[in-house]
């Protein structure tokens, strides 16, 4: 009582396998299809990597702009260093008018009476002996603050961190400060 299979449709135009319903191709065909350049080196290759390259750029600078860990360095990565930054953005600091104050003796610089420059030179020395008191005090007090908030665990380098901060001038700091003057961190 077996039964016998139901019968399969041979249609001659289908296709029964590769090759098939066509000459095959010989072997330079075959080479020639593979071939391709490893590196595409079209104009719209190179541009479309270009601009893909200029996106990913502007996304990390906006991202460390922001104070993105994804984005920052690895020397700004971390809450101690976050916590040094915000301690330091808090404050003023004598280091932030070192350049305009260089710009202003540069300007003295030029006047031809000799006693005005003397004294030019002699205010940017004094000026700078109290920035290098301000960094001092300035990395004791984030170094003091950090250990009281992380014990042993409190990271190396993070007074001189802020101090290397404090010199610079609020709106050329990388990242950007997250707080305002005055908001010191707890």
């Amino acid at each position: 009582m077996a039964k016998t299979p139901p019968p399969a449709d041979t249609t001659p135009d289908a296709p029964t396998g590769a090759g098939k319903n066509r000459p095959t191709p010989t072997r330079a065909e075959q080479e020639a299809a593979r071939k391709r350049p490893l590196v595409a080196n079209t104009k719209e290759a190179r541009a479309r990597a270009k601009t893909e390259l200029a996106a990913q750029r502007e996304k990390a600078r906006i991202g460390m702009a922001n104070g993105d860990e994804r984005y920052l360095t690895p020397r700004d990565r971390g809450p101690q260093r976050r916590f040094a930054r915000d301690y330091t953005d808090a404050g003023w600091h004598f280091g932030e008018l070192v350049m305009p104050l260089l710009v202003i003796v540069i300007l003295f610089a030029l006047v031809p009476n000799t006693a005005v420059v003397f004294y030019a030179y002699i205010g940017l020395w004094a000026y700078l002996l109290f920035v290098v008191a301000d960094m001092i005090m300035l990395s004791r007090k984030v170094k003091k603050l950090a250990a009281a908030k992380w014990g042993d665990r409190r990271e190396k380098g993070l007074g001189w961190y802020a101090a290397m901060r404090s010199v610079q001038m609020r709106f050329m700091r990388l990242p950007k400060p997250q707080v305002k003057r005055g908001e010191y961190p707890s």
